[in-house]
């Protein structure tokens, strides 16, 4: 589709302006003095700004673009993956965050090492720097040029690419996260406002009255499908999701860094259950759109456009500026943190590593050097993903179902278990990363998987598994690690029970276990209405 003469003057005009207007707000709002300030913000922030920027920041090419996508060509059952993430953040805020904002670290592999030993933070942080770069930095680059390229159609991708890029790099390399946290709130508020106008529009212009008659036949409008459903089989949701999402939610330095940014534990809670609140809306801004396209634009041949399509052919003048720029923005957005995130990553696990007494301000240039280097790889690999890889979604997912299990059982284990040692983990870390390999391998040069002809969400479970037997052997086959060193770092239930005491003299909105139930019970209404 050439859609550069359905874009008026003035709506080219409101997209230049949104960006200068987002370059201008980071620069404003940027804080460099020390470390702390570059990659943490200083940790003073509040929930609201931890909720809006950690939405904006996880509206990345796969959620944006590919699940718009994936909702058009097989129905709403993609939102199983927000749906069931939904869950894991609730256990994220109540279990994990607490330690993590204790310990008062810059990175989550940081951590690992407090609890096991500095082998499994340099494994995680070169996995994390990789997918960073790879696959959320390029794939992100990507979605931002496949967009503008229906408003520039004779521009080449990687120029386009190029040119979010520097976009991205003017305000998020000089002004750390403080910048991107800002403008990530700004443009999540954007976003969701301009998403829920146009869901309001393609419902107003029949796509309600589509999406009813999808609701009494078929299986495009139900969330619980059949085992040997290609997108989202039920075993697979209940099994596979949880955990890819946990490592997306609880693993990741780009999200969990801006939750590290609050001012308090109860602060960064509040701010993911927010996320949560948001992330469920998802299903009627993001989702149901992608099926309600299908009335609109029958037979796309590029399901990864219908998102961008919508907004461009059903959205008045004006609002079609407004929303492509808050589109693509969001997208520069997930640029952004990722750019903070790998430069904290290096930063704190490798170059402090290798560098004794560094000065806050030589942290600070190495952040922006290193910044600058991923931008450029980005932009180089960004066109590749096309070429390569014929969904977004596809191609994220099914990296990710290799790479995350080994790393979510190695939290788990190390948080619920003290006897859990640095060798069972790191082990457990290479064992799992060697059969993923050997899958990718099979799947590359024999055409099939080792496990046979099976969903790839069926495939994660797997993977976790055999990474926890392989902890949990070398763990008990050596020696205990000792606890009073790992003990700030495990979880018990005597403190449980003590915050339990603590929270019964709360208000309920101030209270976040009763917060977290309130989400549930929505959760669960969505869920059974579209079962």
């Amino acid at each position: 589709m050439n859609w550069t003469n359905t874009l008026t003057i003035t709506d080219l005009v409101i997209i230049v302006l949104y960006f200068v207007f987002i370059v201008y707000a980071g620069l404003r709002y940027r804080k460099t003095s020390d470390s702390e300030s570059y990659f943490l913000a200083g940790r003073s922030m509040t929930w609201p700004v931890i909720g809006f920027s950690m939405f904006a920041a996880s509206i990345s090419s796969s959620t944006l673009i590919g699940q718009a996508g994936d909702a058009y060509s097989t129905g709403i059952a993609v939102f199983n993956y927000n749906l069931m993430s939904i869950f894991v953040m609730i256990i994220f805020a109540w279990f994990f965050l607490p330690f993590y904002i204790k310990s008062r670290i810059f990175t989550l592999p940081e951590f690992l090492e407090r609890r096991f030993d500095v082998r499994s933070r340099y494994y995680f942080s070169g996995i994390t720097i990789l997918i960073n770069i790879f696959l959320d930095a390029a794939g992100s680059l990507y979605a931002a040029a496949l967009v503008m390229k229906l408003v520039f159609p004779e521009v080449s991708l990687t120029t386009l690419a190029v040119i979010f890029a520097v976009i991205v790099a003017i305000y998020t390399i000089p002004g750390g996260l403080s910048a991107a946290i800002r403008v990530d709130l700004i443009q999540g508020i954007i976003l969701t406002i301009g998403a829920i106008a146009l869901t309001w529009t393609l419902a107003e212009k029949g796509g309600a009255a589509y999406v009813a008659e999808q609701f009494n036949q078929g299986v495009m409008m139900k969330l619980v499908r059949p085992l040997d459903d290609p997108s989202v089989p039920w075993l697979g949701m209940i099994l596979g999701i949880p955990i890819l999402g946990f490592f997306f939610w609880g693993n990741n330095q780009q999200l969990v860094q801006r939750a590290l940014t609050a001012k308090s534990i109860d602060e960064g809670r509040k701010g993911v259950l927010l996320v949560g609140l948001l992330t469920l809306i998802t299903l009627f801004i993001i989702i149901i759109p992608g099926v309600m396209a299908q009335k609109f634009f029958p037979g796309l041949e590029k399901p990864d456009m219908v998102y961008p399509s919508l907004v461009i052919e059903m959205m008045p003048v004006g609002m079609v500026g407004f929303l492509l720029a808050a589109l693509v923005a969001a997208l520069t957005s997930s640029i952004s943190g990722l750019l903070n995130s790998v430069a904290t990553l290096f930063t704190m696990d490798f170059y402090l590593k290798m560098k004794k007494n560094v000065s806050s301000k030589e942290q600070v240039l190495v952040g922006r050097i290193v910044s600058a280097v991923v931008l450029i790889i980005a932009v180089a690999w960004a066109p590749q993903i096309g070429e390569k890889f014929g969904s977004l979604l596809k191609y994220y997912q099914e990296m990710l179902s290799m790479l995350a299990p080994p790393i979510v059982s190695v939290f788990f284990l190390g948080i619920f278990w003290k006897r859990a040692t640095s060798q069972g983990a790191f082990y457990g870390l290479i064992g799992g990363a060697l059969l993923g390999m050997t899958n990718l391998v099979f799947k590359i040069y024999f055409g099939y998987s080792i496990f046979g002809d099976i969903h790839f969400l069926l495939t994660v479970p797997i993977y976790l598994a055999w990474s926890m037997l392989i902890m949990l052997v070398i763990s008990y086959l050596t020696p205990a690690p000792d606890y009073k060193i790992v003990k700030p770092y495990i979880w018990t239930k005597a403190d449980f029970d003590e915050e339990t005491v603590a929270l019964q003299k709360l208000p309920f909105y101030k209270n976040y276990r009763k917060l977290s139930y309130m989400l549930i019970a929505l959760c669960l209404i969505v869920l059974l209405v579209f079962a």
